[in-house]
């Protein structure tokens, strides 16, 4: 798993912004950062760009991250859009830069697809148009809940390019190889409804719903999945794609026999008996 923080310059402090979000010290407006009953919420915010992604933007989503990751209390992390798009991808003035210099300027911070080894669950709440570096990091997310009517579209074979980020090992992980194929040769649009239809989302709901069902599904993990056990799943179910079903049934009993002896265990079946709330503690420094 990725380890928080994911940057050496990780800012740890918090200053309050516009709508009770909370961000790191330093970083700016372009990403929002708020925490409620154990999720931590990271919006895209561009509105005005339909969120389309700059060093700007990449820069202060690692902010984000980093501190939803140093955060104790925050045990889920939902992503999500503001305005009436999620992501659109690339910043076009970024793409013309490529096009004249032929080079993409890079700076030091993590590669997008760290987001799929989180230690942590994510889930993106999809409240609109989702295309190329959009879609490519909400596929990474572990979960995926869509608005009604929201447009998807790989669009990097209609630009000209190749499957960016990850898309060509991930895609075909969550939706088969053909699907994949579809959408990544053919760059076409295609909604929500058809995204749910080939399991690229969990479920679609009217844009009025979507977040409110996203944080109860959130918060109802956050408050009684155990953090311990959820990062472990991960690694089970990344670790297995490319794993034979023996090796599969080789590591299980390693790590179950790890599970008896973390506090979680004893936590878990406490509080089924006393019919309470679980009190678990949050992810252990050796799964992060």
């Amino acid at each position: 798993m990725v380890a928080a923080p994911l940057r050496d310059r990780m800012r740890r402090g918090r200053a309050p912004v516009p709508g009770g979000r909370l961000r790191c010290a330093g970083m700016g407006d372009n990403v929002l950062f708020e925490k409620r009953d154990g999720v931590g919420v990271v919006t895209l915010n561009r509105p005005d760009r339909m969120n389309a992604w700059n060093s700007s933007l990449e820069s202060d989503y690692w902010d984000a991250v980093d501190e939803a990751m140093a955060a104790d209390d925050v045990r889920v992390i939902v992503f999500t859009g503001a305005g009436r798009g999620y992501c659109v991808g690339a910043d076009f003035d970024v793409l013309q830069g490529i096009q004249q210099t032929g080079q993409e300027e890079r700076k030091e911070r993590p590669p997008l697809h760290s987001t799929l080894r989180l230690a942590k669950p994510t889930i993106a709440a999809i409240n609109g148009a989702c295309a190329g570096m959009g879609l490519a990091q909400a596929v990474m997310c572990d979960l995926r809940f869509a608005a009604s009517g929201a447009k998807f579209t790989t669009a990097f074979s209609r630009r000209g390019l190749i499957a960016e980020f990850g898309l060509s090992w991930t895609l075909p992980r969550v939706v088969g190889r053909s699907n994949a194929l579809d959408l990544l040769m053919s760059g076409r649009t295609f909604t929500a409804e058809e995204a749910a239809e080939m399991g690229l989302v969990n479920r679609v709901l009217p844009g009025d719903l979507l977040m409110d069902h996203v944080m109860d599904y959130a918060i109802d993990m956050a408050t009684y999945a155990s953090p311990a056990s959820m990062a472990v799943i991960k690694q089970q179910v990344i670790a297995d794609e490319s794993a034979s079903y023996a090796e599969s049934c080789e590591r299980y009993p390693v790590l179950m026999k790890a599970s008896f002896t973390r506090p979680d265990f004893k936590e878990g079946v406490k509080s089924f008996l006393e019919k309470r709330k679980p009190a678990f503690p949050g992810v252990p420094d050796d799964l992060k």
